[in-house]
């Protein structure tokens, strides 16, 4: 096996402190103990997602947001976090960006909203309204991503620049691929503006509405 002369200076330095005192583990990773446990089926996720304790949003959570609707549904859209008011009622599709998701659903891609699945990539509420860390997104991702392994939905709808980035490591390149069929393992992912984006930016509608006549042509 060989060996690059930057891993052997990195040797020599890390043996040379090791002499003069310092000392080292292996590194522990807080998520890596549930990347490979795999549940049985949708209902032992259901269940891993209801009692999760793996980090610090379980206080500030009402309670683990699963996911509504078709488990074989073709389509799965996948909203970033929790907002306040859906932990609060431990409801989907409410106040005007819910309403908007809806009507996108039924009006543009002819499906009732129990014929989708619809699901988050941070299951719980984060902490005062603030921006979920990086390991509170990594602790849930594993459940997203099992999610997506039981419904194996033909299309995949990301809902704004953080749900697409957190789920597919693309960072920096949301524009691009905006409203473009992309592959995401062996599924297709067509990323969308958020629905709070549009109510912000409705110069944007129309062009959101021609990326859900995108999707339809593939469903």
């Amino acid at each position: 096996m060989s060996i690059s002369f930057q891993n052997l200076t990195l040797l020599r330095n890390l043996y040379l402190q090791k002499i003069i005192g310092f000392e080292y583990s292996d590194p522990f990773f807080v998520n890596k103990s549930i990347s490979s446990q795999m549940p049985r089926d949708i209902d032992a996720l259901k269940s891993n997602i209801l009692t999760c304790h793996l980090c610090d949003l379980n206080k500030s959570r009402t309670q683990s947001m699963i996911g509504f609707g078709d488990e074989n549904a073709d389509i799965m859209i996948v909203d970033y976090s929790v907002s306040q008011n859906e932990d609060e009622q431990n409801s989907y599709f409410i106040g005007r960006s819910g309403e908007m998701l809806k009507n996108m659903c039924q009006n543009v891609l002819n499906l009732k909203i129990e014929d989708i699945y619809f699901t988050h990539s941070i299951k719980c509420k984060p902490l005062n309204a603030n921006e979920p860390s990086s390991s509170e997104a990594n602790s849930c991702k594993t459940y997203l991503l099992a999610q997506i392994e039981f419904i194996k939905p033909k299309i995949i709808i990301t809902l704004g620049l953080n749900a697409y980035e957190n789920l597919t490591n693309d960072i920096g390149n949301f524009e691009n691929v905006r409203g473009h069929l992309c592959d995401f393992k062996e599924y297709k992912l067509v990323p969308i503006y958020h629905p709070n984006y549009l109510l912000r930016n409705p110069e944007l509608k129309k062009t959101t509405l021609n990326d859900l006549k995108t999707i339809k042509r593939y469903i």
